[in-house]
């Protein structure tokens, strides 16, 4: 076993043996033991309804997350090729990340009403601009010298593209994905508590209004470690796309 693991391994156990402490010498409803979190937890693994949760939340996770990606890398990719087109869209890009997408969730509602298709929408909302942002600075920030030597050989525009361009834009790409699965796992949350209560979100509001502090952090510690779990598996195979860098380009 490495030092770094038993390192974090050592991190971890100590950040639980604190938190134990801290709750039992409070003695709050709001700050329940590990314990008690991980009965809680336990108890939810085996209850269908959670299951159930679980499912209609991801619903809406694959089909906002889903589109985000075949619609965001494509219009990254262009307006990075294109940089008229990339100015007249970067701005809304922009607004799209700075502002709270919470607040424009009424519009969601009328819109699409109350639905699987509304809460994919806020999925969407979360994901898409990161993904094209990130594909469009891929795509502009080609290695100018690789562009250049393509050139010199007498590359076509197509071979360009196909050779130099998008290949350069990969990283970005598998970057951007990275990043929108992640802010995809928080609009999947966010639409069902301020939306609509349903899946995972209903779940917390019926915990909370019940005052089961344990099974709140059961909830959050499950949707916590899926993620962590996804990024994970995300990065791994990112790597493994990306492994063809380390060869010779003209090998």
């Amino acid at each position: 076993m490495r030092a770094s693991t038993i390192w974090r391994a050592g991190v971890a156990l100590l950040l639980l043996a604190a938190w134990e402490t801290v709750a039992r010498s409070a003695q709050t409803l709001l700050l329940p033991t590990v314990s008690d979190t991980m009965s809680a937890l336990a108890r939810l693994l085996m209850s269908a309804a959670f299951w159930s949760a679980l499912w209609i939340s991801h619903q809406a996770l694959l089909l906002g997350f889903v589109s985000a990606a075949l619609i965001g890398v494509p219009l990254g990719l262009a307006f990075g090729h294109w940089p008229s087109l990339g100015r007249w869209v970067r701005p809304h890009l922009q607004i799209m990340l700075v502002v709270p997408t919470a607040a424009v969730i009424p519009l969601v509602i009328m819109v699409a009403g109350l639905s699987l298709r509304a809460r994919g929408l806020v999925v969407f909302m979360f994901a898409f601009p990161v993904i094209a942002v990130t594909a469009e600075a891929g795509m502009r920030e080609a290695n100018a010298r690789l562009l250049e030597m393509a050139r010199s050989f007498g590359a076509t525009p197509a071979q360009m593209m196909w050779r130099v361009r998008l290949p350069a834009a990969w990283p970005a790409v598998l970057a951007g994905l990275r990043l929108g699965l992640a802010r995809a796992f928080s609009g999947m949350v966010v639409g069902e508590l301020v939306l609509m209560a349903a899946g995972i979100g209903g779940l917390l509001m019926k915990f909370q209004s019940d005052f089961d502090a344990a099974s709140v952090y059961a909830v959050v510690a499950v949707v916590v470690l899926e993620s962590v779990v996804l990024m994970r598996v995300v990065a791994v195979a990112e790597q493994r796309l990306l492994g063809w860098q380390d060869r010779p380009a003209f090998g």
